[in-house]
């Protein structure tokens, strides 16, 4: 099952259009306790800025980051995710257990 966007055309190749013609930088914002470096990365495209986390995420092709408590690091990024997931754009349109759930829990059995 392919979502379609509003235009129609299926929303991983809105994606792949993006990251074809648009220039994308990354920038890093902070370190997580394990060193993980935490990017934001922007594309040009037609004057504007993109926000490639806001784009990954609202396609269902990537998930919000949260803390070890499990709040969110990015409240745009949750709403984002939360519409992907009520859409079931993207990896949404299959059944699976979250990953920051996975990860959670594996913190808790280590814990």
């Amino acid at each position: 099952m392919v979502t379609k966007s509003i235009a129609g055309i299926p929303r991983w190749r809105t994606l792949a259009a993006l990251f074809d013609s648009a220039a994308v930088t990354c920038q890093p914002i902070g370190y997580a306790l394990d060193k993980a470096v935490f990017v934001v990365c922007g594309a040009q495209l037609n004057g504007e800025t993109i926000d490639v986390g806001t784009a990954l995420i609202a396609t269902g092709y990537a998930f919000a980051a949260t803390t070890a408590k499990g709040k969110a690091v990015n409240e745009n990024y949750l709403v984002a995710e939360i519409n992907a997931k009520m859409k079931r754009t993207g990896l949404w349109s299959t059944t699976f257990q979250h990953p920051v759930q996975l990860l959670l829990n594996k913190r808790s059995e280590i814990q």
